[in-house]
């Protein structure tokens, strides 16, 4: 088994914890009992504590030494409101919430790192353990930036790590440079006036209107976004009247838009904004846009990826290190920390085999297997960086 030797002996202790966590998922800002339990394991391993930072975050503080560098180690905790279909015994026990994106992984991980560094301690310098809240589009990283996370605990450089459904265990996907695009979602409600469906000739009906502008969107990513530009928008809900027989008075369009940089976002915006005011202006009906930017890109810092991709090697080799994937158009909000603090955010293997599934799906399960390898990361990491 991957590892080092002192955590990979740790396997069945980490199994218990990321089961238990998987069979009580929390929502965003919810997640009162990862929380608690979070910070008694920290508590135990001899850390100072902070909790409630940003909302229900936890940051756990380890000091070796008089030496004041400072590595942040962050893992996000949150569930989805997703009804689970496994039926294995560790299954959600909260009807309609569930760990699909493999966050409980994520969290033990980081606990099973802090509690090899927090006994071996072959380091100098101070380490902090940021457990992250609410990172499923609710804004957590940023809460916890606004709440004074790096003033209260200032970092040099930031780690953290997602599982890769698709990449065998045992591989890490690490580059610097762009990883993760830059999120947005958008409503918008489309005002017209409503009737019987009978006499539309006396009604502004905005179903029709909201149709065109449905339609006009597609134009948007093919006509005002660079071709050397990624960038994506899709309307993803559309929703407006209750009866056969009746236009409604208004309707509601929503959707999202991602992009790999914060000016290709902010034309999105400018036309998503235009489109939605002339398109169904030019119909007798009116626009209201909300769009906001859930999810800056994620930028990984050239010396911290070769840092983070060296522990690595350590562990599994060059062959087993992928440094050529593309980008994700999906999102993460660790951007809003890695703006701040110079990071590296960077893949771990969850299994390629038959019953993988990707992640947000009501059969995805953490892959008990990747748990050592990835807090052996999170330790070799610390250890390279601070020189023990």
């Amino acid at each position: 088994m991957l590892g080092i030797d002192a955590i990979v002996e740790r396997k069945a202790a980490l199994t218990r914890w990321r089961r238990d966590i998987h069979a009580n998922p929390e929502l965003g800002f919810q997640e009162r009992r990862t929380a608690e339990f979070v910070a008694r394991k920290l508590r135990e391993f001899g850390m100072d504590v902070y909790a409630g930072v940003g909302g229900t975050g936890v940051v756990g503080v380890l000091q070796n030494g008089n030496e004041t560098r400072a590595v942040g180690l962050r893992a996000d905790m949150d569930a989805l409101p997703i009804r689970e279909e496994n039926t294995f015994a560790h299954r959600s026990t909260h009807d309609g919430v569930m760990h699909a994106c493999g966050h409980d992984g994520h969290t033990t991980m980081l606990l099973g790192a802090a509690e090899y560094l927090a006994r071996t301690r072959n380091f100098r310098g101070r380490v902090h353990f940021i457990f992250q809240p609410a990172e499923e589009g609710l804004g957590g990283a940023k809460a916890m930036v606004e709440d004074g996370l790096f003033a209260k605990f200032p970092c040099d450089v930031l780690f953290a790590m997602h599982n890769a459904p698709g990449m065998p265990v045992g591989r890490f996907g690490v580059k610097a440079g762009v990883i993760t695009a830059a999120g947005a979602f958008f409503d918008i409600r489309v005002n017209g006036r409503g009737g019987h469906g009978a006499h539309p000739d006396l009604t502004v009906d905005p179903v029709v209107a909201g149709a065109q502008l449905v339609t006009a969107l597609q134009t948007v990513v093919a006509r005002n976004v660079r071709p050397t530009q990624t960038a994506v928008l899709s309307v993803t809900q559309f929703h407006g009247g209750d009866a056969y027989n009746v236009i409604p008075g208004s309707v509601r369009l929503a959707g999202t838009a991602r992009a790999f940089s914060k000016e290709t976002m902010a034309r999105l915006e400018e036309r998503v904004t235009d489109l939605a005011h002339a398109v169904v202006g030019a119909l007798g009906a009116d626009a209201e846009v909300d769009f906001r930017t859930n999810f800056l890109p994620v930028v990984n810092d050239e010396q911290a990826t070769q840092m983070a991709a060296q522990a690595c090697v350590d562990l599994v080799g060059e062959d087993a290190v992928r440094r050529d994937f593309t980008p994700s158009t999906g999102s993460e909000d660790f951007s809003f920390m890695s703006e701040e603090v110079p990071g590296c955010y960077l893949l771990i293997g969850n299994g390629d085999g038959e019953t993988s599934r990707p992640v947000h799906h009501p059969g995805y399960d953490f892959n008990d297997d990747a748990l050592t390898l990835g807090a052996s990361f999170m330790a070799r990491v610390v250890e390279r960086q601070l020189g023990g």
